[in-house]
């Protein structure tokens, strides 16, 4: 393994940083979580257009620029720095990727090209505060019951005349309020018989009611869905499992957002030691006091630690994911899902929390006003840990996927 980045890869941090930098300061910032979808669309255009970055992960056949799961986690790691919200985590790490994996090519050719000129905007619907389980980081559920069980609840499939039509409800929908086209899991077949598939669902469909949620972490859009007997059409066809492959996607996504963490955690901190050189107590700067120093450098080595973990997470993840290990892995491969990126994501998470604390308590008086910047980056820690965590499930169900705790055989 080559730890060092390539020169593309390099290049893409600092494209990303410098438009980023003079695109999303932070006025712009709590202009664009104000408005009804979250985010500025104009910004996104322009990421689209010169960076190519709702394709950098997908193959240059529909469009995409060709990358890997380590260009899309560095991209994430720079979005990540300045909170920039985007529909990047809901688009190209979380929907695209499932296209690409279970969409016949009619869909493949149909979405995956618009989805990386930016013109198409996605989000993944799983029913109920489940995320994390559907992609198997906190717990392996290999009949789908976080679907709803086929019972009253969580969301349904069922055949209609010329196709099938979906009901019920999911409340956290990561940008499902804005996004042109959700890719929702139900449960379809009935209770004895039944099974999780993935249903495209088209933003404008009859029968769709989305509504914006207030959620702690402002610069992570959430919407609420109501679908009652929507028309929707079936990713892929019936013979794909589509578990595995949300397992597959966890790690990716896991690695991904361990990245976008670790770039949070390193700027509120360079932000909190700019500060403490500046600020004066006692006629000297607070960072000189011994106290402070230490405080700083145990969260500069928590930070760094995490990013060496979340960079290890996003090249495992490029090296083992491909669009056909998604569709054929095993009960093997699926049970060592979370381990690299669970584990980056929950030393990521505990970075945040750490660094935005510091940030909190040594920026003084200002430092929880809702004017300064620094509650933001809280936030993000403690919204993705009840998203995708919390850190102890994280490390727990990768100590199981590993068999850490299992007694060794005679």
């Amino acid at each position: 393994m080559d730890a060092r980045f390539t020169d593309e890869q390099d290049e893409i941090r600092r494209t990303l940083r410098e438009l980023l930098g003079k695109r999303c300061g932070p006025g712009e910032l709590r202009a664009a979580v104000d408005t009804p979808a979250g985010h500025d669309p104009a910004l996104w255009t322009t990421l689209a257009e010169q960076l190519g970055l709702p394709g950098l992960a997908l193959p240059a056949t529909y469009g995409g620029v060709g990358c890997t799961a380590t260009e899309l986690a560095l991209a994430c790691e720079e979005t990540g720095r300045i909170l920039a919200p985007t529909p990047l985590l809901a688009t190209a790490v979380l929907a695209a990727p499932l296209l690409l994996a279970l969409g016949t090519g009619a869909q493949r050719a149909e979405l995956l090209p618009r989805i990386a000129s930016g013109a198409l905007t996605a989000a993944l619907a799983v029913p109920g505060p489940a995320l994390a389980t559907a992609l198997a980081l906190t717990g392996h559920d290999p009949r789908g019951e976080w679907a709803g069980g086929g019972r009253a609840g969580g969301v349904q499939a069922r055949r209609a005349e010329g196709g099938w039509q979906v009901y019920g409800q999911v409340d956290q929908v990561l940008d499902g309020h804005s996004a042109e086209l959700l890719v929702v899991a139900a449960h379809a077949g009935g209770v004895a018989r039944s099974r999780v598939l993935l249903f495209l669902v088209r933003g404008d469909a009859a029968g769709l009611t989305r509504v914006r949620q207030t959620a702690l972490d402002a610069t992570r859009p959430q919407g609420r869905i109501q679908l009652r007997h929507v028309p929707a059409e079936l990713l892929g066809d019936e013979t794909v499992d589509t578990l595995p492959a949300l397992a597959r996607l966890g790690d990716t996504a896991a690695a991904c957002l361990a990245a976008e963490a670790v770039g949070a955690a390193g700027r509120v901190l360079e932000r909190t030691v700019e500060y403490v050189g500046q600020r004066e107590q006692f006629g000297r700067p607070v960072g000189s006091f011994q106290a402070v120093k230490h405080r700083l450098a145990d969260a500069y080595v928590q930070v760094q630690a995490a990013r060496s973990a979340a960079y290890y997470a996003a090249w495992a993840a490029a090296a083992e994911v491909t669009a056909t290990a998604m569709v054929t892995a095993t009960a093997t491969a699926t049970a060592r899902e979370g381990t690299a990126g669970g584990l980056a994501l929950a030393q990521a998470l505990e970075a945040l929390r750490r660094a935005a604390a510091e940030a909190i308590q040594l920026h003084g008086g200002i430092g929880f006003t809702w004017e300064h910047e620094a509650h933001l980056y809280f936030k993000r820690a403690a919204g993705d840990e009840l998203l995708f965590g919390p850190v102890h499930r994280l490390r727990a169900h990768a100590a199981d996927a590993a068999h850490v705790f299992e007694e060794a055989g005679p």
